[in-house]
């Protein structure tokens, strides 16, 4: 997977590429990562890349001949490579997208600052148009460096684990199971004891439910969303099951004192 950045702060990557997962997946040639400087590309002698808006209003606009440079630059760095735009306009990230760019042979991130780029760049020059948030940020480079981490994660070879990847919160439309680690006993809370057990089909069974329970707390979206295992809906169904006996014990016991006090 080749990265190449456009952007007109290029020392922002030094610290990103320096440190962790990204730094082993370059020292272990899994990803090859570079930046173009929009800069380089503006020939007048201030190196200008904006200028005032037509139309008028606040705020400055990237200019479209540097920005048309500079890709056409790193497209013959990466020939076959993507341009993604990094805007809250664009479509919304998340781990489906991570994996669809991960199957491609390199991307190039445009960065944007100021209120935008120059809308004639997007009609021949970007191919796709991406938003990590809906929020706005000073530029595009935080949200590069969000792909870029998030796509790596999913490079063959990138992670220790083959099935790393795979066991990620929203790889299988849920958040991933609950974690420990020693000591087996922090401050009186212990450790599930499937955990220590040994047992591997149990500790399957316990992660799955746990990673079920999570999702339902945090995230019940995701389960409306996704297609569900036999298996999955039957731990659903039990606990349905479970919530209900509880909700009717609750009004048999209280039902009547809970009117009362209604009155």
């Amino acid at each position: 997977m080749q990265f190449v950045v456009l952007t007109i702060f290029p020392a922002m990557f030094d610290p990103f590429w320096a440190h962790g997962i990204i730094r082993r997946a370059i020292a272990g040639q899994k990803i090859t990562a570079a930046t173009i400087n929009i800069r380089d590309f503006a020939r007048d002698r201030h190196h200008v890349t904006d200028d005032r808006p037509y139309g008028g209003g606040s705020g400055m606009v990237m200019k479209p001949e540097p920005l048309a440079r500079a890709i056409r630059a790193a497209l013959e760095k990466v020939s076959s490579g993507k341009t993604i735009l990094l805007t809250p306009q664009g479509k919304a990230f998340n781990q489906q997208l991570a994996q669809e760019l991960a199957t491609l042979d390199g991307l190039i991130l445009v960065c944007g600052r100021y209120e935008g780029i120059d809308e004639r760049i997007c009609h021949d020059l970007i191919d796709y148009e991406i938003s990590t948030g809906d929020y706005v940020l000073t530029g595009g480079e935080l949200p590069a460096m969000i792909i870029m981490d998030a796509v790596t994660r999913l490079v063959p070879g990138v992670l220790g684990g083959e099935d790393s990847a795979a066991q990620d919160s929203f790889s299988n439309g849920l958040l991933e199971h609950a974690h420990y680690t020693r000591p087996p006993n922090f401050e009186g809370k212990p450790v599930p004891e499937v955990l220590l057990s040994g047992h591997h089909q149990e500790i399957a069974k316990w992660r799955r439910e746990s990673s079920l329970m999570r999702t339902l707390l945090k995230r019940p979206d995701l389960l409306l969303q996704k297609d569900l295992r036999p298996t999955e809906i039957e731990i659903l169904q039990k606990w349905g099951g479970m919530i209900q006996k509880i909700i009717s014990f609750y009004h048999r016991e209280h039902g009547e004192h809970s009117a009362e006090n209604e009155d």
